[in-house]
């Protein structure tokens, strides 16, 4: 993972309280439980320039046309928890988009999966032999 202090980067998050369609009983329709972390990539001073092309690159359909990503939490019934459930959402969008990918080792067939593939080949062949009337073998 690169370096990064995802908490100056959790301080550039917006956060915004919407009213919530899960639980919450008589207060569903008076409370806003629901949680809205918004955080701006392009504008953000904790990223550099590569991690910013990074989280475009693999977040590209959590992120909105603007750049912003947009993470909601509205699991719990209250603010403050939905709150800590949408940070440690992006916490974890964050150090999984950041990760450096392993390289690939590109590996040969076994012998077993060749001859396998080899004699199903030949079962199909037979089949279409037997099916088109052609006899001769």
């Amino acid at each position: 993972m690169m370096d990064i202090d995802i908490e100056k980067v959790v301080g550039e998050c917006v956060f915004t309280a919407v009213r919530s369609s899960g639980s919450g009983g008589q207060n569903v329709n008076k409370v806003a439980s629901k949680v809205v972390l918004s955080f701006d990539v392009n504008a953000s001073e904790a990223l550099t320039d590569v991690q910013k092309q990074l989280i475009l690159g693999k977040l590209s359909n959590r992120i909105n046309r603007n750049g912003v990503l947009q993470i909601s939490s509205d699991s719990e019934r209250t603010q403050w928890l939905n709150k800590k459930a949408a940070i440690g959402k992006f916490r974890l969008l964050i150090r999984q988009a950041l990760k450096a990918e392993r390289k690939r080792i590109a590996t040969k067939p076994t012998f077993q999966s060749i001859q396998k593939r080899l004699d199903d080949k030949k079962q199909q062949s037979g089949k279409k032999r037997l099916r088109s009337g052609d006899f001769d073998m």
